[in-house]
């Protein structure tokens, strides 16, 4: 015969009381709903192309000269970055190209190549230099970096860009690439 305590419930908690059952309860639906709610905001990002590469673009004039760079403002290791330098001379340009980039700037990079690739690489502790034949288009000489963020960079990383002609530095800019995760 079944004792009084014996009423079907095998349930090691079927004596404890309900205290906060309710406020438990309402609790947890919060978090449920934050939840959802932060993983909407997470795909929609996403889909937006929000969490992806956002470029920009730096242009300074000085003495005639003009120095646009199109660059990686945000981006996430693994995903290709674009990196356009283009400089555009008062005249006609008709000797090499300097361009000192800040060396560290680089080190975040796995790289492709230049294009048009320089006819010279040099550098110092601070600074590559890359050195390019006079542009065919006469005053316009635009350089292309094709390259990537590396999978092991977790760092973001600013440049000097700095651009030579005819001997004299004419001409430089400032860029600041974040890395996010």
């Amino acid at each position: 015969m079944p004792s009084a305590a014996d009423d079907g419930d095998d349930s090691t908690l079927a004596d404890v009381a309900g205290i906060g059952d309710e406020q438990r309860a309402a609790h947890g639906l919060w978090i449920r709903r934050a939840t959802v709610a932060v993983l909407a905001l997470i795909i929609a990002a996403a889909g937006s192309g929000s969490l992806g590469v956002m470029s920009a673009t730096e242009s300074v004039h000085d003495d005639g000269y003009q120095l646009t760079v199109t660059y990686a403002r945000i981006a996430r290791a693994g995903l290709d970055v674009p990196l356009t330098i283009r400089i555009q001379a008062p005249h006609a340009i008709t000797s090499d190209v300097v361009i000192g980039i800040s060396a560290d700037y680089f080190r975040m990079y796995e790289s492709q190549g230049f294009f048009p690739e320089p006819s010279d690489v040099t550098s110092d502790a601070d600074t590559a230099y890359l050195t390019f034949a006079p542009p065919p288009a006469g005053d316009v000489l635009v350089v292309d970096y094709d390259a990537y963020i590396q999978p092991a960079a977790q760092r973001g990383k600013s440049a000097s860009i700095r651009v030579q002609v005819d001997g004299t530095w004419r001409v430089s800019a400032v860029v600041r690439t974040a890395l996010i995760p």
